[in-house]
């Protein structure tokens, strides 16, 4: 999605919420990747930068999510207006949990929610066909000092996944999801410090 406004919420699956709402995500020792749709101008000039520049707005929240499955739905795999572009953006371990520890649930306190610099959001996960699963995926909001943070002190690295992105969606078309996946980053349980699960991960 066009990473300036709020996802919509869904239906809550039932289970744990150990298992419910767990963050899932290609990461490695020191980072983690988070996923954003663009439009090509945006897209473009921050390949180009090797860090978000204009046309992109420091203005406004910024979502970022973990989940490529999520973002490929949200997107229709790339295809809406404005959303024609997939960027994985690496980032630091580091500035992701520093984010999650300002965060704030959208599902609480809303005076607290209206007063947080970063919000955070649990929708339905999605498989590659579109359907809702029985799990979370976390999508997090950065208000406008975090996004200065992400921009100038968390990327790492920035990769145009549009190109594998629109060969998955073909071959999920084509009723070869199997092999789209196997196109597509490995998503694995993200080890979140016990204090941040704890505020967080829960209904």
């Amino acid at each position: 999605m066009v990473q300036q406004r709020r996802p919509s919420r869904g239906p809550a699956p039932s289970g744990r919420a150990s298992d419910l709402y767990a963050v899932r995500a290609d990461f490695d020792d020191s980072t983690i990747v988070v996923y954003q749709a663009y439009p090509p101008a945006i897209a473009d000039a921050a390949l180009s930068a090797g860090r978000f520049v204009a046309p992109f707005s420091f203005r406004r929240m910024t979502w970022i999510k973990p989940s490529l499955p999520w973002l490929l739905h949200r997107s229709n795999w790339a295809a809406k207006p404005g959303q024609e572009r997939i960027l994985a953006v690496r980032i630091t371990r580091q500035g992701w949990e520093r984010a999650l520890a300002a965060g704030e649930l959208t599902t609480g306190d809303q005076q607290r929610l209206a007063a947080a610099e970063v919000h955070v959001q649990w929708d339905p996960e999605r498989s590659l066909r579109g359907a809702a699963l029985n799990h979370y995926s976390i999508q997090v909001g950065l208000g406008r000092e975090t996004v200065h943070r992400y921009v100038e002190e968390w990327i790492v690295g920035l990769t145009d996944l549009t190109p594998q992105v629109r060969r998955a969606a073909e071959l999920v078309r084509a009723g070869r999801a199997e092999q789209a996946r196997r196109l597509l980053p490995d998503e694995h349980r993200y080890p979140l410090p016990a204090g941040l699960a704890a505020r967080l991960c829960h209904s």
